[in-house]
């Protein structure tokens, strides 16, 4: 079985965001952070080099496979940022269409500037996969993550 590579660090999340060679992707890491802090009400971390997460949560596949990981973030990746959604939840392909500029993946939103989406809407597409997440993962009398 393979060792996960996305795991939490130490390394300081304003650190990382500093060294982002683009001073726009900067600021809109941080509007990111602040967006983020505010649906998931937890700090920002740093999951393996790139992602900066927020909260976590267990979960474990029918395969065996099982694992940690943050309940959303995102990362700069060369000229875009991403960022991480769950893959389905009730009206992911309406809120994804009222969005504005960006692509998507299975659990990747990809955007090139904050300034071509619409934050209300990219915040409640963070909320509902947040909702989602820890509806399919949290056990019962399990506390929030």
């Amino acid at each position: 079985m393979s060792v996960l590579k996305t795991k939490p660090t130490e390394v300081s999340v304003e650190s990382h965001i500093a060294g982002v060679a683009n001073e726009e992707q900067r600021n809109d890491a941080r509007t990111l952070v602040a967006l983020m802090r505010r649906v998931t009400k937890q700090e920002p971390r740093m999951w393996g080099p790139s992602i900066v997460g927020f909260g976590s949560y267990h979960y474990k596949y029918a395969s065996g496979q099982e694992g940690d990981s943050a309940l959303t973030g995102f990362a700069a990746r060369g000229s875009e940022l991403v960022v991480y959604i769950a893959p389905d939840f009730e009206d992911r392909d309406v809120l994804l269409d009222k969005l504005g500029k960006h692509k998507t993946g299975k659990v990747c939103v990809y955007i090139r500037r904050l300034a071509n989406v619409d934050l209300k809407v990219l915040e409640t597409l963070v909320a509902r996969s947040v909702a989602d997440t820890k509806r399919r993962y949290t056990k019962p009398n399990e506390d929030d993550a």
